[in-house]
């Protein structure tokens, strides 16, 4: 028995060295494969268990990243590493409070490891922000639209606008009620202190804020005599201002803002006057193309144009969500699928992802992306417009897509999905929470997301689906695949991924699909990366996560 023990202790190990070679070759799944089955030989040692963790949260699955993580602090509280890999598993998910209380376990477990210092102190000026800036937002119900408020043909000539002195009203008042609320929890040395930190921040705050005032008073500004970017003439955008715009873009050139208001707006416009869930029609003889995740890979974007075509009434798209964060190329993603829009509606259909939020675009890049590229009132208008995005699209009445995937529960119409009031954050459950989240399992039935939000579903539950509502196949994306798409519950399940060596480390492939009606059978096209200057994904997230990433 003991021989046993020790052959199996040893296997184990030899599975773990070649599970970490996998990692280091950015082999992620292959990773979690083999410390599988190390942990099927000795579900006991924390490390295993730990390591799992850190090749489940590279592949964004952080529910399971927590799960081993806990597991592992289970077995040894002592841990650190535990405790450390589920911090960062809360952080990537936007859990700050939870992230906090494990980087501060950490930091006591190992009070000279100058790492854990640092994280922990990036950690707690995460939670004080995120904290001040819930204390000073606006109420849904009370928040004025920023996209009303701007007439881009004379942008900035009401110095008073509302849009940026609401924001600015609201900081003395939430800084008033934390202190109060802070006295009534601490001590008032305490207090002070918190509120004098939090100070700190009103001052960069407020200074944005002016920054942002005053940029308001000179755009109503004629574009300069010197620019020679892409014009737009008029309220129409053209093909031929398309196609200027996305050779400045190449050349990283940015769009006069003037320009970039007009194409937000125009978009908003558009996307608020349809529904939840859009039918499109695909006359018999054309064709309809279907792209995944792109994630702010301009220069991939690009390359899916030139292999099958720019948008037109003649070749369509639908791209399915997650068009921006990651990638440090957002901003000229999104202004380019959007000028699409408005040149021809019906040539460029957009989908809503889990990363078109406000929460999202904080943590992975494009929030402080637009702050860079753009302006910082820029951040609101996106997000108000990805609030318009609808949720999920039916393709001639048999193939219906959508970003992430189905329900929690058996009998959901159509009708139900067209009924969603989408006009908001995304929830934490519900319909339209796991419309945007929720992935497919190889096992049948439901089970927990290995996101964390959400969940997993079965091919019992996707025939179910179809047949309720006398559709044939479903599309989504959300996830990458090796090969830019995988074919999942006996053929009834299409994921497509169209960012290729995502974030620059996982070498897959990209892929979009091509519907030809009448018969709708997707052909598939795969693809690799092309070259882009050399800005690292990730150049625009927050600190605190750069620094696990």
């Amino acid at each position: 028995m003991e021989v046993e023990n020790s052959t199996s202790t040893s296997r184990a190990e030899e599975l773990k060295l070649l599970a970490n070679e996998a990692f280091k070759a950015c082999k992620f799944s292959q990773a979690v494969d083999l410390y599988s089955q190390a942990i099927a030989l000795n579900g006991d040692n924390a490390v295993y268990w730990a390591n799992r963790a850190f090749a489940h949260s590279k592949l964004e699955a952080y529910g399971s990243a927590i799960q081993d993580s806990t597991k592992a602090i289970e077995i040894d509280q002592n841990y650190s590493k535990g405790y450390y890999r589920r911090g960062a598993a809360y952080l990537a998910m936007g859990k700050f409070k939870e992230a906090l209380k494990d980087f501060q376990q950490v930091n006591k477990l190992c009070p000279s490891d100058p790492d854990a210092i640092k994280k922990l102190r990036e950690c707690q000026k995460a939670v004080m922000k995120f904290k001040f800036e819930e204390a000073i937002s606006v109420p849904e119900s009370k928040r004025q639209s920023v996209a009303d408020s701007i007439d881009y043909h004379t942008v900035g000539t009401s110095s008073g606008s509302s849009f940026v002195p609401l924001k600015a009203t609201f900081v003395p008042a939430g800084v008033a009620l934390l202190a109060v609320y802070m006295a009534t929890k601490t001590s008032i040395a305490v207090a002070a202190a918190i509120v004098m930190i939090f100070l700190v921040f009103l001052g960069k705050f407020w200074q944005g804020s002016l920054k942002a005032i005053a940029e308001g008073r000179t755009l109503d500004l004629e574009v300069e005599p010197q620019y020679s970017g892409a014009r737009i003439e008029g309220d129409i955008v053209t093909l031929d201002f398309i196609k200027k715009m996305m050779d400045d873009f190449k050349n990283q050139k940015p769009l006069h803002k003037r320009y970039a208001y007009q194409i937000v707006i125009q978009t908003r416009d558009l996307l608020r006057e349809m529904p939840s869930l859009v039918d499109i029609n695909v006359c018999d003889g054309k064709h309809f193309t279907v792209c995944g995740d792109v994630h702010g890979q301009f220069y991939d974007l690009v390359n899916i144009f030139e292999l099958n075509g720019l948008p037109s009434e003649d070749n369509p798209y639908l791209f399915n969500g997650d068009f921006v964060d990651r990638g440090s190329f957002s901003v000229e993603v999104i202004l380019t699928l959007f000028a699409f829009k408005c040149m021809s509606p019906s040539a460029m259909y957009l989908a809503r992802g889990n990363h078109e939020s406000k929460s999202m675009n904080k943590i992975y890049g494009f929030e402080g992306e637009v702050k860079s590229k753009l302006s910082e009132a820029f951040i609101e208008l996106f997000a108000e417009v990805f609030c318009c995005l609808p949720l999920a699209h039916a393709i001639n009445e048999r193939v219906f897509v959508v970003h992430g995937g189905l329900f929690s529960v058996d009998g959901v119409k159509l009708s139900d999905i067209r009924a969603i009031d989408r006009f908001c954050e995304p929830p934490e459950e519900g319909l339209m929470c796991e419309l945007l989240w929720s992935d497919p399992q190889t096992q049948l039935g439901r089970g927990p997301s290995k996101r964390g939000v959400g969940l997993s579903f079965g091919a019992d539950v996707t025939k179910r689906f179809l047949q309720d509502n006398s559709l044939e196949l479903v599309v989504r994306s959300h996830e990458v695949k090796d090969e830019g798409y995988e074919i999942e519950h006996d053929g009834k399940l299409i994921t497509v991924f169209s960012a290729p060596n995502y974030c620059d480390q996982m070498g897959n492939k990209g892929a979009f699909l091509r519907f030809k009606s009448p018969e709708m059978v997707p052909s598939i096209v795969t693809f690799s990366a092309v070259p882009h200057p050399d800005v690292k994904p990730m150049a625009y997230a927050s600190n605190f996560l750069r620094l696990f990433s």
